[in-house]
């Protein structure tokens, strides 16, 4: 089904644009902050019949579950006093029910059962299904999102039998690859690509053990895990399904299903403290990015969310925690294969883009889990500067040459850079729930 860009109402964002001039005196960063704003709703957000909201990433006509969520998380600050906002982001929630429910093991969806995207995957495809490279971040982000928007507007009526069924799906989903080796019947393979594409073993993916965490095929960024239990991952769904156990409580007042949520967090959260966590002689004791089971580990961080770097902002320790202070000077050094440095900026990249070029959202990143504010500013302006003459955001950029970068067109990165000015200006998702 076809959708349509409606008129929202679009004042806040001026308004948005004068307290950031006030606080910050610098016209392009609001500048940057207007167009980007503007952007994702002219570009990106399509409203169908059914009052669902669908929201492609910008370059490629699907929907991310995870970059939808990421791309409306400004827009969140202003859902309580805009209708206009709430109901959009309400659409796009139900639009993730009914995605989900069509196939839980998806990342991307299309927007009608058209079959594009990557139907030639070696996977239980559908029409509906852009890509399906199971991504734990991205069931994630949608009871993050349900959460968000019940704290911010007070309003519960998202939370309804629909929420129960898919909620039941992704929680028997997580459960079941708690032990991907004996009960999991996922697998993944894309033809005449390259490895990043592809799981070990024929689609099943290296072999892990049982640790209490759950399983992912791909990180955020939609490369395959060198071993199956993305730490990060796995810490998102500790907190989100505490937001579960919540909602349990407060909205549906099912004991049965706070119950069912809070052993599943234990479990995990057990498993991550167990399994999850490495000695570094020089840092200390660290939280490695995938793990095993059997004691291998790889120690690096992603520039994609969830992230070490993310661990406070995604809600699984407060930015003050030991073992996160002694991962995060480990990261943000050259001993994290993926910082980089160069003449206009330095930060976190990813082996999805070129050695050497760094992300925008890494740095939004680095600076929303840090309490300077000086620290905050300096990494507003490196994203001002080195935006590449465009006024827009991108996925990443060559540290000594910001004019050369990938996408161009990235609605994540446009939103992030809009969390951090408004983190800045005083207005946070946190001060607000």
């Amino acid at each position: 089904m076809g959708g349509e860009v409606l008129e929202i109402n679009r004042e806040f964002i001026s308004k948005a644009r004068e307290i950031i001039i006030d606080k910050i005196k610098d016209e392009k960063v609001a500048d940057i902050f207007e167009k980007c704003m503007n952007n994702t709703l002219d570009t990106t957000v399509k409203f169908h019949e059914d009052e669902t909201v669908f929201i492609i990433t910008g370059d490629i006509p699907a929907m991310w579950l995870r970059d939808s969520v990421c791309q409306i998380r400004p827009y969140l600050l202003f859902a309580r006093d805009n209708k206009d906002i709430a109901n959009m982001i309400k659409g796009l929630i139900r639009k993730h029910y009914k995605l989900i429910k069509i196939d839980p093991y998806a990342n991307a969806f299309n927007e009608s059962a058209n079959g594009m995207g990557h139907q030639e995957d070696i996977t239980e495809m559908l029409p509906e299904v852009w890509e399906r490279k199971y991504e734990l971040d991205s069931l994630c982000f949608t009871i993050q999102l349900v959460y968000l928007y019940w704290k911010i507007t007070g309003d519960s009526s998202h939370i309804d039998n629909e929420f129960l069924e898919v909620i039941n799906i992704i929680l028997d989903l997580w459960e079941l690859e708690q032990n991907h080796e004996e009960n999991s019947k996922y697998r993944f393979n894309r033809l005449n690509s390259r490895a990043r594409n592809n799981l070990e073993r024929e689609g099943i993916g290296t072999k892990t053990k049982y640790t209490g965490m759950t399983w992912s095929g791909f990180r955020p960024s939609d490369d395959a895990c060198a071993y199956g239990y993305l730490v990060p991952s796995n810490m998102f769904a500790v907190a989100v399904l505490r937001y579960v156990s919540e909602i349990s409580t407060e909205v549906l007042k099912d004991k049965d299903l706070e119950k069912r949520a809070l052993k599943l967090k234990e479990e995990i959260e057990k498993g991550i403290e167990t399994y999850g966590i490495v000695h570094n002689e020089k840092y200390g004791d660290m939280y490695a990015y995938e793990v095993d089971g059997f004691g291998n580990s790889f120690l690096v961080d992603d520039a994609n969310v969830p992230s070490l770097l993310s661990i406070p902002l995604i809600g699984y320790k407060d930015n003050k925690d030991v073992t996160y202070i002694n991962t995060r000077n480990y990261i943000l050094s050259k001993d994290n294969q993926y910082y980089y440095e160069g003449k206009y900026a330095k930060g976190i990249g990813s082996p999805h883009t070129p050695d050497g070029y760094i992300w925008h959202i890494a740095l939004a990143i680095e600076a929303l889990t840090s309490d300077s504010k000086e620290e905050k500013l300096e990494k507003i302006m490196m994203m001002k500067n080195t935006d590449g003459d465009t006024h827009f955001m991108h996925e990443s950029f060559d540290p000594n040459d910001p004019t050369i970068f990938t996408r161009e067109w990235f609605s994540w990165a446009n939103s992030m850079y809009c969390e951090l000015v408004m983190d800045y200006c005083g207005v946070r998702l946190k001060d607000i729930l």
